[in-house]
């Protein structure tokens, strides 16, 4: 399960949504997460999952590699939708036996409610799958770059955040790493009750701190020796610049925000 985390991991292409800036891919995801809670009725819904589709398609990115980023949230969206279905009230009764209780609202929510969860993650790996670290950066650095007027460290967040998402596969490579080494010195991971597995991670977790503060030194040290202070005085090598295909996303994406709003007004709400 841990190998499956993709998250923060960059694959090279040269697809329209590779080269689109950086910023307009931040805004236009945001704007794609409100939609995805406007939808309503199952045409918004399909309308939101054929959209989702397309930017899988034109992106370029393996689907398998899609569908390996959505593994490890299996168990959150057979959690949520268990939990909607047997809590929400509303709409006909299908199943009414002793303490289960199953109406079609209940059925309805756990739908959209599993789709929701697994387009998000879906469209917002391809973030970072098709944006290079140093891009997302300076793209955080420029969209957050109001909030310096309130005295804010805005190029210190956006390097945080950004090497957050940068170290999130080198961790899960290390995880394997030390497991693989404590397992070849005869430890049991996988096998006794809930107090033992725990009992176990604790070989794995203590490495990987020391690993991790390790690393963290190591990081600054060179950022240090390559004299990186970020803020002002700090020059790009690769200056952004909205293209067409920029504007042409946009207006993609502001189609399909009508197009959901006005199946949602000819079709009604399933979900009130």
């Amino acid at each position: 399960m841990i190998k499956d985390i993709t998250i923060g991991q960059y694959f090279i292409g040269d697809s329209v949504l590779h080269r689109m800036d950086a910023r307009m891919k931040i805004v236009l995801v945001i704007a794609y997460i409100v939609s995805v809670f406007l939808c309503k009725n199952f045409w918004s819904l399909g309308l939101m999952v054929a959209f989702s589709a397309i930017c899988i398609l034109i992106s370029k990115i393996p689907f398998k590699m899609v569908l390996k980023s959505l593994r490890p949230i299996v168990i959150i969206v057979l959690i949520t939708s268990i939990l909607n279905l047997f809590y929400v009230r509303g709409g006909t009764a299908l199943v009414d036996w002793h303490f289960i209780h199953i109406t079609t609202k209940g059925v309805y929510t756990a739908i959209f409610m599993s789709v929701r969860i697994i387009s998000l993650v879906a469209i917002s790996s391809l973030l970072t799958y098709t944006t290079t670290p140093t891009a997302l950066t300076d793209a955080l650095e420029r969209l957050m770059a109001p909030l310096k007027l309130f005295k804010v460290p805005v190029s210190t967040l956006a390097m945080m955040m950004t090497l957050a998402l940068r170290f999130i596969p080198t961790l899960v490579e290390e995880i394997e790493r030390i497991t693989n080494a404590q397992k070849a010195r005869g430890a049991d991971i996988s096998n006794g009750g809930f107090i033992d597995r725990i009992k176990a991670l604790i070989p794995i977790i203590v490495p990987l701190f020391i690993s991790a503060i390790r690393r963290a030194y190591e990081l600054a040290d060179a950022m240090d020796c390559r004299c990186y202070t970020g803020g002002p005085g700090r020059t790009r090598m690769k200056q952004m610049k909205l293209n067409s295909r920029d504007f042409v996303s946009a207006a993609a994406v502001a189609i399909f925000i009508a197009a959901v709003v006005l199946l949602n007004i000819r079709f009604g709400a399933v979900l009130a």
